[in-house]
């Protein structure tokens, strides 16, 4: 993260004796990236993070990616989707390869505590509202945030009844882009948000409990450790590695006279992929303005658009709604659907000023495969709908 935090209590210089009440000592524990060479926190424990009394693998099986054959553009229903399950095993794959994998998630359970080892995550709360408990604190989350984890966070999901997420897993890490920062890591004037956009555990969570499971992934696959006591027993930490929350509706769009290209809503960027938000916002305002996206190939990404409220315009006739999700990959030409140029021509002359899509957006550098739960929520008909007659 870009900027340091301290959460209840810590001792005024590192690796230094810091005791509790009853004379002993809190267990010290730094969690950090890339070795020692990157962000960090110092985390202070009421027990050894160290011990555990168990360690058994989980079969839970590799989910299948087929490759996007034959090629062509896709739409998926993840109102279709059946609901159910927590935000961790009951995540559905959507798509993937070898820096990135997406899946959706429709639950209603508390997930069990879980820790992934493979990289950061990045998980869009579509729906509902929720409660993110990790060894940092608790973060109130609600529709519109996207929640990042970083790699090796234990944590876990309890909802507060029914909640859709999208669940972006990196292999590596997520963070905003550099050209949004300063050589120090503080936000520069010109990036779409900002430090106070940000939220994230404000006290410590502090949880009893002995022989505590938690699910841990890896390279390798999954195992479930069985801690000897309870990892939310943390009384303070500082630095600037931790989870946090952002909203949305607290991007702040980049706008132009003419339409702008994708790169000016770009939020996060993590390994081979970026995250990108479409908010609401004004139309361009050129007089001679085609206030539309314009047909467009990216030679070198796979675009995956999440749509998650608003008026799709360069979409209509599509059949693109609300929980709908498009995958235009490589190799084909995408843009406007047949009509949708003029009308929003026409819709500007009548007076409209602004847009009120909103979309999450992954744009990646290598090729998505596709996952089951997409085929089979997949509107088939959707390549075909650029050649239909006006």
């Amino acid at each position: 993260m870009p900027y340091y935090r301290v959460v209840g209590e810590v001792p005024r210089k590192r690796h230094v004796q810091f005791r509790a009440p009853g004379g002993g000592l809190y267990k010290e524990e730094l969690m950090g990236e890339e070795g020692f060479s990157s962000d960090s926190s110092l985390l202070y424990h009421r027990h050894a993070p160290t011990a555990i009394v168990k360690a058994e693998a989980v079969d839970a099986g590799t989910p299948a990616l087929t490759p996007n054959l034959p090629l062509s553009p896709r739409h998926f229903r993840t109102q279709d989707l059946k609901p159910g399950g927590d935000l961790v095993s009951g995540r559905l794959p959507l798509a993937g390869n070898s820096d990135v994998r997406i899946s959706y998630a429709a639950c209603d359970a508390p997930s069990e505590l879980y820790r992934d080892s493979m990289g950061d995550e990045c998980v869009y709360v579509a729906s509902g509202r929720a409660r993110f408990e990790s060894a940092y604190g608790a973060l109130d989350v609600t529709e519109g945030d996207y929640v990042v984890v970083p790699t090796g966070t234990v944590h876990r999901w309890v909802p507060e009844g029914p909640v859709t997420a999208l669940v972006i897993e990196a292999a590596g890490h997520i963070r905003p882009p550099k050209r949004y920062l300063s050589q120090y890591g503080q936000f520069l004037e010109h990036a779409p948000y900002c430090e106070r956009d940000l939220r994230a555990p404000a006290e410590p969570l502090l949880v009893d409990g002995e022989e505590v499971p938690v699910l841990v992934r890896t390279r390798g696959g999954l195992t479930r450790l069985t801690y000897a006591n309870h990892p939310f027993d943390v009384v303070g930490w500082d630095g600037c590695l931790y989870p946090y929350a952002f909203n949305i509706r607290d991007f702040e769009p980049i706008v132009k006279r003419t339409h702008a290209p994708p790169p000016v809503h770009q939020t996060f960027e993590g390994p081979g992929f970026v995250v990108c938000s479409f908010c609401p916002r004004p139309l361009d305002f050129h007089p001679e303005a085609v206030p539309i996206p314009y047909n467009h190939h990216n030679v070198d990404s796979d675009e995956f658009m999440f749509y998650v409220g608003g008026d799709y315009t360069a979409r209509k006739g599509s059949g693109i709604d609300v929980g709908s999700i498009s995958l235009h990959p490589a190799g084909f030409t995408h843009g406007p659907q047949p009509g949708a140029v003029e009308a929003a021509v026409e819709a500007v002359r009548q007076g409209h000023t602004e847009t009120t899509e909103m979309a999450v957006m992954i744009d990646t550098f290598r090729p998505l495969d596709l996952g089951q739960a997409a085929l089979a929520c997949e509107d088939t008909g959707y390549a075909w709908t650029w050649a239909a007659r006006r």
